[in-house]
């Protein structure tokens, strides 16, 4: 059988460039077992893709994050994902008898010292071949910033390499010996570039996935620089200053967000306030901040408008419970009167989704409340609530039992309401007791009733 042609194996090798490693997993797997000539071809072309990625993600381990975006939004200092194939490309053409030294996994091996070599090459290939490491029409706006930034960078490659097995160290309780060594990379880095500190923690900034945790990070890297003082007009005052635009940003759409039962929007919503609590709490523990500084300033008013939020957030709530399960008054006796469940509410539709969505939020804004100073009002919020939907659950399924209930099956969806909203706010106990009562309640005790399926 004939194996692939000329045209087939450039096809194939721009696919399979194309393909994200899962992909190429998947279709390794495949093939796998494929007879013929040509699947040899392409398990071999497979397997020379693969390799290919695996040197290059050794060689430019240090620089790789910063070829994406950053999952949360934060402003990072990134590169277009198409410069890197480019780049591995020309570099790697340059010193093709070290690739193989690459592969070799021992731990003498030289292969922390070919990579860094290759970071060399790549610096020299991007100033002096730029047009085609980052074509002119590839965000034309940031080229040439961004090529002396991936220049500089590629400089200090080793550098970061030697840092990044510490990562981690340095995010919990570094010791002396711990710290020289950050504070001896943070000077080896200047001393390679005037703002070489500032790259460095660039790309060490690239690698954590949570975005204030560079705190620590910036915060250690001199004796006095959790400082206000000093950070501020150091040139590390830019993290700081990013992380607090970070939190403007999600304040501003809590502020803008209309209560409804989307599940993806109000993760979303928890996931900004978290993350706002986050950055304030870190904040107040790694550096010492002056309240008339602009960002002790900052922090207030951003502590401030959240909090504000979120007790208007639990005050909706309260509100929109007594909408989606009414009160109505009835006569007891004479002028005598009391309130009781309005049994001909609906107990579905857009005013139980927001009192579902609203108690969602209340019931996870747990540990965010306590960094806005609000987590004491929480707590009464939902001890009312329970003590309220428990008495409206206890006075529905007497209404049933008596048979006072105009509709039964529609009361005790009532119940089940009440039951939810029970369970959203963490009164589990109580959702339970209250599902239990239900399963049991009116004429229709069996299992296979319009009450226990209700309930």
């Amino acid at each position: 059988m004939a194996g692939l042609s000329a045209a087939h194996r450039s096809a194939l090798a721009a696919l399979l460039a194309r393909c994200g490693d899962p992909v190429l997993r998947a279709v390794g797997g495949a093939i796998a077992r494929l007879p013929g000539e040509r699947a040899i071809e392409l398990r071999a072309m497979l397997s020379g893709e693969m390799r290919d990625r695996r040197r290059r993600g050794l060689v430019f381990a240090p620089l790789a994050p910063m070829f994406r975006s950053r999952a949360d939004g934060v402003a990072a200092m990134t590169f277009p994902a198409e410069v890197l194939p480019r780049l591995w490309r020309i570099a790697s053409e340059r010193e093709p008898h070290l690739l193989p030294r690459l592969d070799d996994e021992d731990e003498d091996s030289d292969a922390v010292a070919v990579a860094n070599r290759i970071c060399q090459a790549a610096a020299s290939v991007v100033r002096d071949r730029p047009e085609l490491v980052w074509p002119a029409g590839v965000e034309p706006d940031t080229r040439e910033s961004g090529l002396a930034d991936l220049a500089a960078c590629l400089d200090l490659a080793h550098v970061a390499r030697r840092a990044m097995p510490s990562i981690e160290v340095w995010l919990k309780r570094p010791d002396g010996d711990q710290l020289a060594e950050l504070r001896l990379l943070v000077k080896d880095a200047a001393a390679i570039h005037a703002d070489g500190a500032r790259r460095l923690i660039e790309m060490l900034f690239a690698h954590l996935e949570d975005a204030v945790l560079v705190l620590r990070i910036v915060t250690r890297t001199s004796g006095v620089a959790e400082r206000e003082g000093f950070l501020s007009a150091s040139e590390l005052a830019d993290f700081v200053d990013r992380l607090l635009d970070g939190v403007a940003l999600r304040a501003g759409r809590l502020a803008a967000y209309t209560p409804r039962l989307d599940a993806e929007e109000l993760r979303s919503v928890l996931r900004d306030l978290d993350w706002c609590a986050n950055v304030l709490a870190e904040l107040d523990v790694t550096l010492t901040l002056d309240p008339g500084s602009p960002w002790g300033k900052a922090v207030r008013d951003a502590r401030l408008k959240l909090a504000d939020w979120l007790s208007g957030l639990m005050r909706a709530a309260d509100r929109a419970v007594d909408k989606a399960l009414p009160l109505t008054r009835v006569q007891i006796v004479g002028r005598m009167s009391r309130m009781a469940p309005l049994l001909t509410a609906p107990g579905r539709g857009d005013e139980a989704d927001v009192a579902l969505a609203l108690l969602r939020l209340v019931g996870a804004a747990r540990g965010a409340s306590a960094t806005f100073g609000c987590e004491s009002d929480r707590r009464a919020l939902e001890e009312a609530l329970q003590a309220r939907l428990t008495d409206y659950a206890d006075q529905v399924l007497l209404m049933v039992n008596d048979r006072e209930a105009p509709d039964e099956d529609h009361a005790l969806r009532l119940v089940a309401v009440a039951a939810r909203y029970l369970e959203e706010i963490g009164a589990r106990a109580a959702a339970r007791t209250v599902r239990r009562r239900a399963a049991v309640a009116g004429g229709s005790g069996s299992q296979d009733g319009p009450s226990s399926q209700a309930a």
